[in-house]
């Protein structure tokens, strides 16, 4: 019904148009107490077998939501509602910006794949810790924050830009996300050499720990799918060096590898980064290789391409601990969260594996074995 639907109706909207129709009716549905009841009955049934700690969380399953889709924390609630057992909001930056111009969203519908460059478009850090901080739990999730640099911002003082949102955001998140990975900032992929790295990851652990100090915030990095290997293996050793919480791989990519022949041309050659099923591969790759380096020592979080059971599957198989998607929500709709729990669940009671930590990393173990 939902991709009758969206032939019929999102397919012919502009794709950012689509998609805040389509967040205002999350939103309104879960203001309303006996609708979402209902709805988080029937697209969020619990499975107690894919019940995961990581991050020193406590989850319903290992499966969330991307940052991307909720950048003002204003629908946590509802995207709970619709079954994701943690939601990653952002990405948030120092100075509210209001992103490139538009159009700036696009669907490759016959590939499954969106191009994006949205640039940071939010409201900005101090908004939205004013907003987590008012906000009234309805459903318990886990609600992970990523801080990324304001554009105006030169690269001279980015450090403080992320300091800034720090101070401010850390306090309200179960865990931070330092954002070095998106295309659409200038500069920014920049920032995940290691010799920039560091001091960036020293200061923002350094703020959240002087900023919260009944708790341990824990901070992640997301990389680009883009890195070099021996950049990949730079990351995850400094990670490790730091005492890094996790790294998440990966964010978009500005190749246009895997596309296939029926998107159409002038769609492919829009700047931005590309996201989806043709992401798959090498965002497998990249997270298989980070757990060949660190294996259990850090937690780490894959996403990118991650369509269906089987996509999170893999994913844990190869070493992730926590598994996000984002663009196949566009395509798949609400009952997406759903069809993934159940299928996860089927294939680990099939599996040699008594708990999903079991499974974290077990392909990658026997191939590097």
């Amino acid at each position: 019904m939902y991709r009758f639907f969206f032939q019929l109706v999102f397919r012919r909207m502009d794709a950012e148009r689509a998609h805040h129709l389509a967040f205002r009716w999350i939103r309104l549905a879960a203001r309303v107490p006996v609708l979402r009841t209902f709805a988080a009955a029937v697209l969020a049934p619990r499975h107690q077998e894919l019940r995961t700690e990581a991050l020193g969380l406590r989850m319903h399953g290992p499966f969330g939501l991307a940052a991307g889709f909720d950048k003002n924390a204003v629908a946590v609630d509802g995207l709970a509602m619709l079954g994701f057992d943690h939601v990653e909001i952002g990405t948030v930056t120092g100075q509210p910006q209001p992103g490139n111009p538009r159009k700036r969203l696009f669907r490759l519908v016959a590939d499954r794949a969106l191009i994006n460059r949205m640039g940071f478009n939010n409201e900005g850090s101090e908004a939205v810790a004013a907003r987590l901080a008012a906000r009234r739990e309805v459903f318990r999730t886990t609600v992970g924050v990523n801080i990324g640099k304001t554009k105006v911002v030169p690269e001279g003082e980015a450090i403080a830009d992320y300091v800034l949102s720090t101070e401010r955001l850390a306090a309200h998140a179960d865990y931070l996300v330092v954002n070095v990975s998106s295309p659409n900032t200038p500069g920014l992929r920049s920032l995940q050499a290691v010799d920039q790295l560091r001091p960036l990851l020293t200061a923002v652990r350094e703020a959240a720990d002087r900023t919260v100090t009944d708790r341990r915030v824990p901070l992640l990095v997301k990389i680009a799918p883009d890195l070099a290997d021996e950049d990949v293996d730079a990351v995850a050793d400094l990670a490790v060096e730091l005492g890094l919480d996790g790294i998440i791989a990966t964010n978009t990519t500005i190749a246009r590898d895997g596309l296939g022949l029926r998107s159409d041309a002038a769609l492919v050659a829009e700047t931005g980064g590309l996201s989806g099923a043709p992401l798959k591969a090498r965002s497998l790759a990249v997270l298989s290789r980070l757990y060949a380096r660190v294996g259990d020592r850090i937690t780490l979080v894959g996403v990118g391409g991650v369509e269906d059971a089987e996509d999170v599957w893999q994913r844990i198989l190869a070493g992730a601990t926590l598994v996000q998607g984002y663009s196949a929500f566009v395509y798949r709709g609400p009952f997406w969260t759903r069809a993934i729990h159940k299928g996860l669940a089927a294939r680990l009671r099939t599996s040699p594996y008594a708990t999903l930590a079991d499974a974290v990393g077990a392909q990658t173990r026997k191939v590097t074995a």
